[in-house]
């Protein structure tokens, strides 16, 4: 049983309420001549963008939509456990081994979600930087646009990494998974300066574990509660 996925497994529960609201506001956010490529990062590493990003695809393809989810963060990145499928070939090795002749969809994994894939991480190479900032890479993302109606990428934090901040180029919208009482106000001001430094277009920010006398989940536009 894929245990975070609490969208799937709890669907009436306030946490699913409050992702499918998360998916709404970006859907508004995004026109539909984009092709919603939505990024999702952290300031710190363990503040929950993986779990954000796999109920957010879950909730997005739960909406009828074709949905890639790509961990990205080649260096942590844990998708494979969430969805519980094989990392033996993944985003490090389609970058390493990519040209016109491959097959880039043979890499993805079908999930127990409908419409839901999952590209995972690969093997932990020694340049994640340089395959992210590659070429290839971005031809990847353009190959699979063309099979999905949103690509999520969970992306490596952003303070001490380059990462997402190469990573932004290719999203048409960057959110933010920010801890309560874990992230400071400067950390999560110097992530989001850093991503403006790049255009990142950023779509607002996830607060999760907020006390059980708050919301759990708040989701913000630059600081706007909605």
């Amino acid at each position: 049983m894929m245990k975070e996925l609490i969208v799937k497994t709890r669907p009436k529960s306030v946490f699913s309420e409050d992702i499918r609201t998360i998916r709404t506001n970006l859907d508004f956010s995004l026109s539909e001549y984009e092709k919603k490529v939505i990024m999702i990062t952290s300031s710190l590493p363990t503040e929950g963008k993986s779990f954000i990003s796999s109920n957010l695809a879950t909730a997005i393809s739960q909406n009828g939509n074709k949905v890639l989810i790509i961990d990205c963060d080649l260096r942590r990145g844990r998708l494979h456990k969430i969805f519980e499928v094989s990392n033996t070939q993944g985003l490090s090795n389609l970058i390493s081994q990519y040209n016109q002749e491959i097959d880039v969809k043979s890499f993805l994994k079908q999930t127990d979600i409908n419409k839901l894939y999952v590209l995972p991480r690969g093997v932990v190479p020694p340049n994640p930087s340089e395959l992210l900032s590659s070429s290839r890479f971005s031809s990847i993302i353009e190959n699979l646009k063309q099979y999905f109606d949103y690509i999520i990428l969970d992306s490596a934090p952003v303070n001490g990494l380059p990462d997402a901040l190469i990573l932004s180029n290719c999203a048409d919208r960057v959110v933010i998974v920010t801890e309560y009482g874990k992230t400071s106000i400067d950390a999560l001001a110097d992530t989001k300066k850093a991503l403006e430094n790049v255009s990142a277009n950023i779509a607002g920010v996830v607060i999760n574990r907020i006390p059980k006398s708050k919301s759990k989940y708040v989701y913000y536009y630059y600081g706007e509660k909605e």
